[in-house]
């Protein structure tokens, strides 16, 4: 049976002696942080500019109010339904006994 991994990501194994390995480590470290913030700012950006130029919440609220208030009103029930039946099925989750 295959040993088991005690750590992951870009920590060294801990029988391995440390010497450069921490400088490389604080590297990987700092480069993977800066390119997930550079890549979520892109993101971001690109999204608001696709939702400005393309003013879909205008257009259907203007010609069915009705009908994306009931789906708005829907969607934020079942959100908070999930909500509480994630909460719910936790493994820590007792019921209080009276």
């Amino acid at each position: 049976m295959p040993k088991p991994i005690e750590t992951n990501g870009f920590t060294p194994p801990a029988d391995h002696a440390l010497g450069r390995v921490r400088r490389t480590v604080a590297l990987a470290q700092l480069l993977a942080t800066v390119g997930l913030a550079l890549s979520t700012i892109v993101a971001v950006t690109v999204v608001s500019i696709g939702v400005a130029r393309a003013s879909v919440a205008g257009n259907v609220i203007d010609n069915e109010g009705s009908v994306f208030t009931v789906a708005l009103v829907l969607g934020v029930v079942l959100f908070i339904a999930m909500s509480g039946l994630t909460a719910f099925m936790l493994p820590g989750h007792r019921p209080k006994k009276h």
